[in-house]
């Protein structure tokens, strides 16, 4: 497994941690005459705007990416492909081999949302949930990076007193392509009573432990040095067999604070005193229920993006909120988590860490100016949609520009 290190042209910079036109109006910018400019980047990106709210969310999260990338002189060639729902209607699948395809082709893929009561009732194989899993495995994305920051702006959105959600920011690392979720045996039978059955298989090898593991080691070094193991070591043998292998592996990270804890008490500790936690990783089952519930320590599952990595090829970058079909298509969804997401690709799948910068100062810029959506309103702000909040963030990116290109 390769350091945190920046790789421009695959999400192994993970397992590295790390629009629009100008304005005519802009003051010139000084060229100093020896200086030589660089080449432009160029990135092939998928877009998967998916169900619901989706398309809404990821359109807003495009014209930001586009814009903060021309500032940072990054080319994008964008392709728009079906997954989910929206490809169930259009192919009969959730997931199409062009889909794939076009994916695994592309530097990055930045997915809006999955799913919708259209498609509830649908056999296992036809849901859009399916769709997601196998994406997921045929990227061979195994980590998956959920931040969870309490923005000072927000403080008062969590339902969590102030003086234990200021100042959150911890680091979900949750397994993605193994556990419960794909193991085998799985389905349905009788027992010996003749009584009806449904059962999963919780299984772990020691590479995939080892690799989920590194990383997460590999975060928690970038950010304060603390990584907590989240399992149930004391009850089931999958989880024994992770705590072992994540505690040898802690050997080669002398650095790191290495501590464990079983899932129980490490969902009644995020809400008790969750500034205890700087880095968390977890299998598949656990990462995906502690990271929810990490999410609301914010306010908002609508704030909150996530990174999906592999060891080589594209990551896949979303928001961690639904589809949301009760508001899509009424301009109430916020975008701002996809934004958010899109930054991470920047970071996380291309090693731009300017471009990333430029939307993370921007989305804060406009918290800053009072603008809110639905979710995360409060008295004394100013009520916007999804479109005027991503033209707000479009402003916030620009004024970067003219800010630097007036101090030249």
């Amino acid at each position: 497994m390769a350091a945190l290190q920046a790789n421009p042209r695959t999400s192994s910079t993970l397992i590295s941690e790390s629009a629009r036109r100008p304005s005519p109006r802009r003051p010139p910018v000084r060229v100093r005459c020896s200086a030589t400019p660089s080449p432009p980047r160029s990135y092939r990106i998928t877009l998967l705007p998916g169900d619901g709210i989706g398309p809404e969310v990821v359109s807003v999260a495009k014209d930001v990416l586009y814009l903060a990338g021309s500032l940072e002189g990054i080319e994008f060639r964008f392709r728009e492909v079906p997954v989910g729902g929206a490809a169930l209607d259009a192919t009969g699948v959730p997931l199409p081999e062009e889909t794939l395809t076009t994916a695994k082709e592309s530097d990055a893929v930045l997915l809006g949302a999955i799913g919708g009561y259209k498609w509830d009732a649908n056999e296992k194989h036809l849901k859009p949930e399916t769709g997601l899993l196998q994406l997921r495995a045929g990227l061979g994305v195994f980590a998956n990076l959920r931040p969870a920051t309490v923005l000072p702006q927000l403080v008062d959105a969590s339902t969590l007193k102030k003086e234990v959600a200021e100042g959150v920011d911890i680091m979900v690392v949750r397994e993605l392509t193994g556990g419960i979720y794909f193991g085998k045996p799985r389905g349905f039978g009788s027992n010996d009573k003749g009584e009806d059955i449904g059962f999963n298989t919780e299984i772990y090898s020691v590479p995939e432990i080892d690799r989920i593991a590194r990383v997460a080691f590999e975060v928690a070094r970038k950010r304060r040095g603390k990584l907590c193991s989240v399992d149930k070591a004391n009850v089931l043998e999958a989880s024994m067999l992770w705590r072992k292998t994540v505690t040898a592996l802690a050997s080669e990270f002398s650095d790191v604070e290495i501590s464990h804890m079983y899932v129980d008490n490490a969902a009644m500790q995020l809400i008790r005193n969750p500034k205890q936690f700087d880095t968390i990783v977890t299998n598949n089952i656990f990462g995906d229920i502690l990271s929810d519930e990490a999410s609301m320590l914010t306010g908002s599952i609508g704030m909150l993006p996530s990174a999906s990595i592999g060891a080589s090829g594209p990551g896949l970058f979303e928001p961690i909120h639904g589809s949301a079909p009760d508001i899509a298509g009424q301009d109430k969804a916020n975008p701002l988590a996809t934004v958010l997401s899109a930054a991470m690709l920047l970071r996380y799948g291309l090693g731009e860490e300017q471009a990333a910068k430029r939307i993370e100062d921007a989305v804060i810029n406009t918290l800053n100016k009072g603008f809110r959506t639905g979710d995360i309103f409060s008295e004394g702000t100013t009520l916007v949609g999804c479109k005027r909040m991503g033209a707000e963030v479009l402003k916030s990116v620009d004024s970067q520009a003219t800010v630097a290109a007036a101090l030249h």
